[in-house]
């Protein structure tokens, strides 16, 4: 009953194993695929991995590592899925922990019990189920997985393919064929620059406007901003002031490139990292189009009332926070349909002592340090070292976090989960010496 059941050998859940092995607490690790990496496992036989052929990082490895273990300094800047699945293996060898997670194994499902939680299991090979006790469980199973269609689901209907980001894996696809690409993440970027190359047309169509971040800036990784004295010490509109003063010497206006001007301030958004799209916008190989207004047999009307054919629609349009072995009626602070989770410093679910959520943010920067301090935050309480607050204070805590969220960011499902990367750092170091106060 003591021992704590981990969900998912991703990045967030390998961080997990690390900090509790190293604290000596005993858990359980299931992995529905055959390797660790999640994501980051291009093709990966847990069927969950939207990661396509061509995919790099976008926060550069310094900004992306492990404290506990760095990457090689001989990686690129900017690594690719490949590279990064190799540092996730090398990084459980490191800590030697594989023999602790199950592979092959899937969480069916997870239940309130008398002391703790019920989780049971499946072996993907053999079908059979078993159900153990757990006094904790930490969820880890990511939320790039679960695909979200556009809703609502735009009237009419299409002749050709369609298909979501998630599916997508290489452009071969795409030759020479009329292909529309929807949205403006970088997925979408993404997807439209390969597109572009391979298509006989290919159009990238968007709501609204967005910040196109360069992946170096002045000669460094432009994440590296996120950590400069800058960041640490300067208020908000300082910095959002010098970010969009230096954007403008690196690149200039979007619109002279043929995209709109966001309506929205530099830090409203999550950032869109690409160096690929202007330059193919330049080169006029990639044609901007406002968003979809109906769908009309071979082809789109859009909301300019302009039409065009094609062959493919791309749905870039984001994920889905997912959680199948969940009950949504017994655990409703992470079932919301619009992606809202009531989580108190966006791990613990104050009404369910015991159950924590790993790497379920949405940092300006990389996610897995921030798991990894997640992780020792949650092995801090599983140990009896730190003790949450009151319901009521965590609840008070959740209620201005959204708030917060409201006033800075664009409404979207996209940015119901964001947290800054330093700032959600001191956050959580905070919170362990507080809950290390409370004992």
């Amino acid at each position: 009953m003591d021992r704590v059941c981990v969900i998912g050998a991703g990045s967030s859940g390998i961080a997990a194993c690390q900090v509790l092995s190293a604290r000596g607490i005993e858990y359980d690790c299931y992995e529905t695929g055959s390797e660790v990496g999640g994501n980051w496992r291009y093709l990966n036989d847990n069927g969950m991995s939207s990661a396509y052929r061509s995919l790099h990082i976008n926060t550069s490895r310094q900004m992306m590592e492990f404290k506990s273990f760095p990457m090689p300094a001989h990686l690129p800047a900017y690594p690719s899925h490949f590279q990064i699945a190799e540092y996730f293996d090398d990084f459980v060898k490191h800590h030697g922990f594989r023999d602790r997670i199950q592979f092959r194994t899937e969480v069916v499902s997870v239940s309130v019990a008398p002391d703790g939680y019920s989780v049971t299991t499946r072996d993907r090979d053999t079908r059979s189920e078993v159900t153990s006790s757990y006094r904790s469980v930490i969820v880890a199973n990511g939320h790039h997985w679960s695909p979200r269609m556009p809703e609502p689901t735009f009237p009419g209907s299409f002749d050709g393919e369609e298909l979501h980001a998630h599916f997508y894996k290489t452009p071969e696809r795409f030759v020479d064929k009329k292909v529309l690409v929807l949205g403006i993440g970088n997925s979408a970027c993404d997807i439209a620059v390969e597109s572009s190359r391979v298509a006989s047309r290919t159009c990238l169509a968007m709501r609204r406007g967005a910040h196109i971040m360069p992946k170096y800036l002045f000669g460094m990784p432009t994440d590296h901003l996120t950590t400069s004295p800058l960041a640490r010490f300067a208020p908000a509109w300082l910095q959002a002031l010098t970010l969009r003063a230096m954007l403008r010497l690196a690149r200039g206006k979007l619109s002279s490139y043929g995209l709109p001007e966001p309506s929205h301030g530099i830090l409203a958004a999550h950032p869109t990292v690409s160096d690929d799209l202007l330059t193919r916008l330049g080169h006029g190989d990639i044609t901007v189009k406002p968003n979809i207004a109906r769908l009309d047999g071979s082809g789109v009307v859009f909301s300019d009332g302009s039409r065009e054919d094609f062959d493919v629609i791309v749905y870039c349009t984001g994920y889905k926070v997912d959680f199948p072995f969940l009950d949504s009626g017994e655990f409703s602070a992470v079932s919301s349909a619009d992606n809202e989770v009531s989580l108190y410093r966006r791990v613990v679910d104050p009404g369910h002592p015991g159950l924590y959520f790993l790497g379920l943010i949405q940092p300006l920067g990389a996610i897995m340090p921030l798991a990894e301090a997640q992780a020792e935050w949650i092995a801090d309480l599983v140990s009896g070292r730190a003790v949450l607050p009151s319901v009521a204070e965590m609840k008070a805590e959740i209620t201005g976090y959204r708030e917060s969220l409201r006033s800075r960011y664009v409404k979207s499902k996209r940015h119901t989960l964001e947290v800054d990367f330093l700032g959600y750092l001191r956050e959580l170091a905070q919170e362990r010496r507080a809950g290390a106060a409370r004992r």
